[in-house]
């Protein structure tokens, strides 16, 4: 079973002025499509603490990190910064999915930078933050990720017609 982690990037969640409802949601996702989720982390919308949850998840074993929150063009939304920081290369699919999915139901789509990224043998998946912009863009990718995880794990890959 694959480790999975879930880490919402929000200033009035980390300071518990409002409940976290995202990364629970996500979580639930997750656990039905079989993967074990360690936990919902709640950090503030700040590159280092990203970055640094980012990097401890995946050194903790998770082959998989979702965050939510912070895809958004607002000065402090710095999620894809902090991804970038610490991954190896940018998977422009995955982000280019999300908002061609999110266009045929909201017209600001564009404004997302929903994407992913590999560290390693982990998949990085920055997710938006609302519940429903999270759970709808985690469910365009989800047929994905079992493959993509098994790219990243280096082993040969055999497929039969």
């Amino acid at each position: 079973m694959v480790r999975a982690q879930v880490i919402t990037c929000s200033d009035a969640a980390s300071r518990g002025e409002r409940q976290d409802r995202s990364g629970p949601a996500v979580r639930e996702v997750l656990e039905r499509a079989g993967y074990e989720v360690d936990g919902v982390m709640v950090v503030a919308d700040e590159v280092d603490a990203i970055a640094t949850a980012i990097e401890e998840a995946t050194g903790g074993g998770a082959r998989l990190v979702i965050t939510t929150g912070g895809t958004g063009i607002a000065p402090r939304d710095v999620t894809p910064e902090a991804t970038l920081r610490v991954c190896d290369r940018v998977i422009p699919g995955f982000g280019e999915l999300m908002r061609a999915r999110s266009l045929e139901k909201t017209q600001m789509a564009p404004l997302s930078r929903a994407q992913a990224a590999s560290r390693g043998a982990a998949l990085i998946v920055n997710l938006p933050g609302s519940v429903t912009g999270a759970v709808e863009n985690l469910a365009s990718i989800l047929h994905l990720l079992p493959h993509a995880l098994e790219l990243l794990s280096g082993t040969r890959i055999e497929r039969h017609p």
